[in-house]
């Protein structure tokens, strides 16, 4: 358990940090699509998070899978605000002429 854990911890680690460095590097025209994808794949992380919450292996992977669940589930909820808003600002205020 304790070997998992760690190694666990690393590749989260190290997939917050590569994460990011690509995203700090993304040009803000990107962002809108990039948003689109990133909400895709919080889906599947919640899919996972409830995957493993149902199986109730331990109390630990419970819990974290519970924090799973809220963390994506707010990223996603976030994401289509955030991207909502951004396409807002592309629309005229102006009416249109006939």
């Amino acid at each position: 358990m304790g070997s998992s854990l760690i190694d666990g911890l690393f590749v989260f680690m190290l997939a917050g940090f590569i994460g990011f460095e690509v995203i700090k590097r993304i040009s803000p025209l990107l962002h809108t699509p990039l948003m689109s994808i990133t909400n895709a794949l919080d889906a599947i992380a919640v899919v996972g998070a409830i995957v493993l919450v149902g199986r109730h292996e331990s109390r630990l992977s419970f819990i974290l899978g519970i924090l799973a669940v809220i963390a994506a589930t707010s990223n996603i909820v976030g994401g289509f605000l955030i991207t909502d808003r951004m396409l807002r600002m592309f629309k005229s205020s102006r009416p249109a002429k006939s």
